[in-house]
C-alpha cells in the first residue's frame, strides 16, 4: 500500500482526489494551509504558506508519492501578485520536490496547466511536445515551475509526472464556468449563436481518475501529459447542455462576431472574449495510449452533475 501526500487537499480538485485515493487503498495525507481545514478521508497536516522556505521534512517521512495541487491563481497584474505567483508556484514547487527527493519519495505528480501551451489553438490541438507559449503571469509561473521540476528530477532521480489540464469543472466549480451557469439560469439572451469554436474541458471525475492513474502507472514517469474529457465542444453546445440540464430553453441569438469582438476589446474584455469564444483544443491521444486510459464520464453526464450541484446549493452558494 502506497502513502500519498496531496497538497491543496481541501481545494476544488484535492477534496475529490483524497477520497478517491483512499477508496483505492492508498494511505492519504492531505496538506492544507491552516489547522481546522478539512481534507476529507485523509490525515490532515497544516503546512502554512507553500514557498521556498516551507519545512516539509517531517511530513514527507514514509511518503511514496506527492501530488502537488496547491497553487496561487493570478488575482491581478500587480508586481505584488507576480511576486506571489513566483514565490508559491515556482519556488514552492521546486522546494517541495527537492525535499521530496531527499526524503526518499519515489514520484512527484505536478498539476500544471494547459495555459503553458498557450491560450488559443487554430488548425491543430495542443500536444505535450509543442513549444510552450504562456500568455500571462500565471501560465509563465507554471512553465517555469515545470522547468525547475525537470531539473530536480534530472539531478535526483525523482520520478516526475507533469499534467496540463484545461478548464476543470464539476460540483463546487467557481470562476468562468460558474458565471456561465448563472447566465443560463437567469435566462439572459446571449449573442453567441454564431460562435463556432472548439474547447476542451475536463470534469473533476475524469481528472481525478487520471491523477490516480498517474500515481501508480509505470509509464507515467518522466512524461508531460495532457488530459481532457476527450470531447470538444463549441461554446453554444456547452450552453445548450447546461440549459438542457436545467430544463430551460437556451436563449442564444446570432450577432456579428466581429462587432462583439471589437466591443470586448474596447471595454478591456478581450481576454474574456478569447476564453469564451476562441478555440482551445487538447490532444489527449498520447496520454491515453501511454496510460491505457480513457475518460470514464461523458461531458453530458458531467455537466448534468455540475448543474445538479448548482441547483441544490442555490446557485453555487455564492453571491
Amino acid at each position: 500500500m502506497k502513502n500519498v501526500l496531496v497538497t491543496g487537499a481541501n481545494g476544488f480538485v484535492g477534496s475529490a482526489l483524497c477520497p478517491a485515493l483512499a477508496a483505492r487503498g492508498y494511505r492519504v495525507t492531505g496538506a492544507v494551509r491552516t489547522r481546522g481545514q478539512n481534507s476529507g478521508h485523509a490525515r490532515t497536516i497544516a503546512c502554512g504558506d507553500i514557498d521556498g522556505a516551507t519545512n516539509w521534512r517531517d511530513h514527507l517521512q514514509g511518503i511514496d508519492v506527492v501530488v502537488h495541487l496547491a497553487a496561487r491563481a493570478q488575482l491581478d497584474d500587480s508586481d505584488v501578485a507576480h511576486y506571489a505567483l513566483r514565490r508559491i508556484n515556482v519556488d514552492g514547487a521546486a522546494h517541495l520536490a527537492r525535499q521530496s527527493a531527499a526524503a526518499g519519495v519515489q514520484r512527484f505528480v505536478f498539476v500544471s496547466s494547459i495555459k503553458v501551451n498557450g491560450e488559443t489553438t487554430h488548425k491543430h490541438a495542443f500536444r505535450a511536445g509543442d513549444a510552450p507559449a504562456p500568455q500571462d503571469a500565471y501560465a509563465v509561473s507554471k512553465r517555469d515551475a515545470e522547468q525547475r521540476l525537470w531539473g530536480v528530477a534530472a539531478g535526483t532521480g525523482l520520478e516526475l509526472v507533469s499534467i496540463r489540464p484545461p478548464l476543470v469543472y464539476g460540483p463546487g466549480v467557481a470562476g468562468n464556468f460558474l458565471r456561465m451557469l448563472r447566465l443560463v439560469d437567469r435566462g439572459l439572451p446571449l449573442p453567441l449563436a454564431r460562435v463556432d469554436n472548439r474547447r476542451s474541458l475536463v470534469a473533476t471525475d475524469n481528472l481525478v481518475d487520471f491523477l490516480v492513474q498517474c500515481v501508480h502507472h509505470p509509464a507515467a514517469a518522466g512524461r508531460t501529459l495532457l488530459v481532457s474529457d476527450g470531447e470538444d465542444l463549441s461554446t453554444p453546445q456547452l450552453l445548450r447542455l447546461i440549459a438542457a440540464a436545467m430544463n430551460r430553453r437556451p436563449r442564444l441569438w446570432p450577432a456579428p462576431l466581429s462587432i462583439l469582438r471589437m466591443m470586448a476589446r474596447a471595454t478591456g474584455h478581450g481576454g474574456t472574449w478569447q476564453r469564451l469564444c476562441g478555440s482551445l483544443a487538447v490532444d489527449i491521444g498520447a496520454s491515453c495510449d501511454a496510460l491505457v486510459w480513457w475518460p470514464k464520464v461523458r461531458v453530458e453526464e458531467a455537466v448534468s452533475r455540475c448543474v445538479e450541484w448548482y441547483l441544490a446549493t442555490g446557485g453555487g452558494a455564492r453571491p
